[in-house]
């Protein structure tokens, strides 16, 4: 059993930060109590305890898209693995075959606090495959794996029509690469419909198709959507494109998302009623929104109207958001630091942290298991001994699943 005593609780479950401690066993969350722990947990012979020395204790942050492991640092074409750049269809592809697992980003996240990602394959294709949620410590993939396929990623905008409008390849502009994405999108409905009807009928059998095949948990409702958009036009095309499946859907980026804020908070809240986000013709589901990258220059026409106050300015209207590195764009130790830029720009403190945990498990779909100090959550936490939206507060110590990844070399935290 791990005790962390003597810190200051940011639990993120609504609750004023308090003093405190934290009881872990088998890689759970036992026990959040205010106040000191009783002497017999103190001096159990089975339990390591730590004092935190006032310092300020907090779920592990989640960056809710990056793309880290699948763009190796240091490396160019030899560790670039996010694109797939010879088919605008390829949503079979599975982040979890391309990401190395050795880079050194993983353990420059923990060091930041950065527990988990939510990590894939980048914006070239109008569906580039599936993402997979990701704990930042671990020998190999599937240890490291929280879900294996936890998201389909589409885009939208420059990206695709860049990549194959220069090669004389369809989309080459935003009506192509909307089409595209409707004409997977039917497809794979007619493959759902044949293989009921195959399955019905043991004399026929249906060729399997692994793209269209990876698509149904899409259709269902099942698998969240990752739509990549930056402008306007493309933000209201994807949720155009959402609405007409009934698909379950984050938008991804939203730069100008602050300029048709009363139309995301619409969708939002139309979203909320039973029976949208399962596949219903006319009743998608926004999610919520993943904003970001926010330290960043406006590299491109996309971006010429970026603002920081995008962030606050979409969850003050009620609207999920989740703050994202979108590293290697930004390297991902920085999500801390891009949600206090985001507070200092307007953002209420408790929505500015909770966009890096407990709103960023939501848009992640783990709710039920990270984001907040709960009893019988999965133990990923972070000390700092400073407020973590102190500039100079440093990481003390990080946990996942309840082993110490990591103890601050200058925190003056002991075990």
């Amino acid at each position: 059993m791990l005790l962390i005593h003597n810190a200051n609780l940011l639990s993120m479950t609504g609750a004023k930060s308090r003093p405190g401690f934290v009881m872990i066993n088998q890689g759970e969350i036992k026990m959040v109590e205010a106040g000191d722990p009783p002497a017999d947990l103190l001096q159990g012979d089975d339990v390591q305890v730590i004092d935190a020395d006032g310092g300020w204790l907090m779920p592990g942050l989640i960056d809710a898209h990056c793309h880290v492991g699948l763009f190796d640092d240091g490396l160019t074409s030899e560790g670039e693995d996010g694109n797939e750049m010879t088919d605008p269809v390829t949503p079979h592809l599975l982040a979890i075959d391309g990401i190395y697992q050795d880079d050194v980003c993983f353990s420059e996240a923990l060091a930041g606090g950065v527990t988990s990602v939510m990590t894939g394959p980048g914006s070239a294709n109008v569906l580039a495959g599936s993402f997979a949620l990701l704990h930042t410590a671990g020998r190999t993939v599937e240890a490291m794996a929280i879900l294996e396929k936890a998201a389909m990623k589409a885009a939208f905008g420059e990206n695709p029509k860049r990549v194959y409008g220069k090669k004389d390849k369809t989309p080459s502009t935003r009506m192509a690469t909307a089409a595209v994405l409707r004409d997977a999108l039917h497809k794979a409905r007619d493959y759902r419909l044949d293989k009921g009807h195959k399955a019905a009928d043991p004399q026929n059998s249906l060729s399997h198709d692994s793209r269209w095949e990876s698509l149904l948990p899409v259709l269902s409702g099942d698998m969240l959507l990752k739509i990549h958009a930056h402008r306007t036009d493309d933000i209201l095309t994807a949720i155009r494109v959402a609405n007409e499946f009934g698909l379950r859907y984050t938008i991804d980026h939203c730069t100008e998302g602050y300029l048709i804020v009363d139309i995301l908070e619409a969708e939002y809240r139309a979203g909320q009623a039973e029976g949208h986000g399962i596949g219903r013709p006319g009743r998608g589901r926004l999610e919520g929104v993943i904003c970001g990258p926010l330290l960043t220059d406006r590299s491109k026409p996309e971006l010429r109207r970026a603002s920081i106050g995008n962030p606050g300015i979409l969850a003050k209207a009620g609207i999920p958001v989740a703050i994202m590195t979108d590293h290697p764009v930004i390297p991902i130790q920085y999500l801390l630091l891009s949600a206090a830029l985001a507070c200092k720009a307007g953002m209420p403190m408790e929505l500015a942290l909770a966009a890096v945990t407990a709103t960023a498990a939501k848009l992640c779909g783990v709710q039920d298991r990270l984001g907040s100090l709960e009893s019988g959550k999965m133990a990923d936490v972070v000390l700092f001994d400073k407020h973590p939206f102190d500039l100079f507060a440093k990481v003390a110590l990080t946990v996942v699943k309840g082993s110490v990844m990591a103890v601050g070399q200058e925190s003056g935290v002991s075990t």
